[in-house]
């Protein structure tokens, strides 16, 4: 089996300083790295969704700078990564402006190196990755630590979906603020979400 390619740098704090949107959907094809005690994980993003700050009733930011969602008011290129059912990490990019609350959760991945699971699912991917809130939460992710990285265009095809588990949210949950690259098999939400 050939050894897996190197890899890219982090990519800039300009590439989050941006609206989530554009984040998520340009996060296609970047590859999260975690390097932690001279071993490497590596997966390809395959899903996102974009939560829009304190407006969108199923962000965290809802609540204003909770405990729990402070880093999402920070500056962009941090990692925001808390827990649901207080067990399983989830993780997101902060995006925007400084202030903003603006993230985008990563969904779903490719695995490329070192992964640990099967990163399908936001959870999945973190347990993949090894990475938990209690080390990664607040993390600069412009860094040699925990990182995006470049990667080659995708080829399959970019699409759109209402967020998946966020039927609270009543209109919120409808808009289309979900990518994934359609026909990938590591993308989550079963054959209909893709």
């Amino acid at each position: 089996m050939p050894s897996p390619p190197p890899l890219a740098a982090p990519l800039p704090r300009a590439f989050f300083a941006r609206d989530p949107r554009r984040v998520a959907r340009d996060l296609l094809g970047k590859v999260l790295v975690h390097r932690h005690r001279g071993v490497t994980r590596a997966a390809r993003i395959v899903e996102t969704e974009a939560y829009l700050g304190e407006r969108d009733q199923a962000s965290h930011a809802r609540f204003g700078p909770t405990r729990r969602a402070a880093v999402m008011f920070g500056p962009p290129g941090v990692a925001y990564v808390y827990l649901v059912y207080g067990m399983h990490h989830c993780m997101n990019v902060v995006t925007g402006e400084d202030g903003a609350a603006s993230a985008v959760l990563l969904r779903a991945a490719e695995p490329l190196r070192g992964c640990l699971a099967v990163p399908r699912g936001p959870g999945k991917l973190c347990q993949a990755l090894a990475i938990r809130r209690e080390r990664h939460d607040g993390m600069d992710l412009c860094g040699p630590r925990l990182f995006v990285a470049d990667g080659p265009p995708p080829a399959e095809p970019v699409r759109t979906s209402a967020r998946i588990g966020v039927t609270y949210a009543g209109a919120w949950a409808r808009r289309r603020l979900r990518w994934y690259l359609g026909g990938n098999p590591w993308v989550s939400g079963g054959k209909a979400a893709r």
